[in-house]
């Protein structure tokens, strides 16, 4: 049995009596007060996460960015120096690979922030497509990510004198300095959750000292830790895409609802030919949100028909109770010859039992990002 990974605060975690689970073979927090408690204080307050899990790698030389221009799929050229991107890097069938965030830096410049589990997979594929004036590396553990997420996000950083009135997206290096130690940090107003939010990026061996400087602020302002419980029912009420669920090797952006992410007018990135093939004929399969009409909890997995007992036209990716809502939501893919559009009622099995519910297309509640 392989050994989970372990982050640089695994200690803090522990201290705050977080319960633990395996996720991308890392040893990653769910809990610490309950999901519930920290999704509200998340959706109301300020909730703050460590996904230091989260892969790091650098694309850096000459033609950096036009190496990552013509391999992932958004356009970067969209975007100036000090902005983050949204992106995918697709395989030859334009199945996603993964999906991650590019940070432009410079020309000669970008920094990777895929998914833990797939961070290898994205370094291998850029390598192989990279000149020799241009060097792509892995630095998963150099750097650690804390987000800071919730309406009162801004006021934790700015008590600690980060960098906080940028747009979304964009991001700004900065120095954290508690007593005197000039930690330097990366700053993106970016995030997962819906929220007004920040990702705070510092090195890994400085990262016990800034996440007790954001925690203490987070705090006193009655918000709480939070873990991937809370990350999770947060994200699935956005209708924000998990790979491994809403995407993966087998799912494409044109069925997930990614379109907005591919640059259709560029003339290479990986998986184009097969991406506009699929855009043109239309996809067999597009991603939903279902709003359960009664009681029961949504789960991967459960099937959803026409009505119950009838003809399966999908299966769940995704599914959870919703805090905010309380009532069970899930993202499904729907079979597109079934004509279900929003506002139709379907059936979903749950264990045997049949759960009508409302297609909608996400996000379930309104975004404050």
């Amino acid at each position: 049995m392989t050994e989970l990974l372990a982050g640089p605060i695994a200690d803090r975690h522990t201290a705050l009596g977080a319960s633990f689970a395996e996720f991308g073979g890392w040893n990653m927090p769910v809990s610490y007060e309950g999901t519930a408690a920290e999704h509200k204080a998340v959706r109301s307050s300020v909730g703050l996460f460590d996904v230091s899990h989260l892969g790091k790698a650098l694309v850096a030389g000459p033609g950096a960015a036009d190496l990552v221009n013509a391999t992932l799929t958004n356009d970067l050229n969209k975007i100036t120096p000090g902005r983050a991107q949204y992106t995918l890097c697709c395989n030859a069938s334009g199945g996603v690979i993964d999906d991650l965030i590019a940070y432009l830096v410079s020309d000669d410049e970008v920094f990777l922030v895929p998914n833990a589990a797939n961070t290898a997979a994205v370094v291998a594929a850029l390598a192989g497509a990279a000149g020799d004036s241009v060097t792509v590396t892995d630095q998963h553990r150099d750097y650690a990510v804390f987000a800071v997420q919730g309406p009162q996000s801004a006021a934790v950083l700015d008590a600690l004198g980060l960098p906080s009135g940028m747009e979304y997206m964009a991001f700004a290096d900065a120095v954290l300095d508690p007593e005197g130690a000039a930690l330097p940090v990366r700053v993106c107003r970016s995030g997962y959750t819906g929220e007004h939010g920040y990702e705070v990026l510092p090195r890994w061996s400085d990262a016990g000292a800034v996440w007790d400087v954001l925690i203490a602020q987070v705090g006193e302002r009655g918000g709480l830790p939070c873990g991937l419980g809370a990350r999770d029912t947060l994200r699935t009420e956005m209708g924000y895409a998990l790979h491994g669920h809403e995407l993966s090797e087998d799912i494409t952006p044109v069925q997930a609802r990614s379109s907005w992410a591919v640059g259709w007018n560029k003339p290479e990135f990986f998986g184009r030919d097969a991406l506009l093939a699929e855009k043109q004929a239309g996809p067999a399969r597009r991603l939903y949100g279902l709003r359960a009409l009664g009681r029961g909890v949504l789960r991967a997995g459960c099937t959803v028909h026409l009505f119950p007992g009838g003809e399966q036209i999908g299966e769940c990716t995704s599914g959870t109770f919703s805090p905010s809502l309380s009532v069970g939501i899930a993202l499904a893919f729907l079979d597109t010859l079934a004509g279900v559009k929003p506002g139709d009622e379907v059936s979903v099995d749950v264990r045997g039992r049949a759960i009508a519910c409302e297609v909608i297309i996400p996000p379930f509640v309104e975004s404050h990002v």
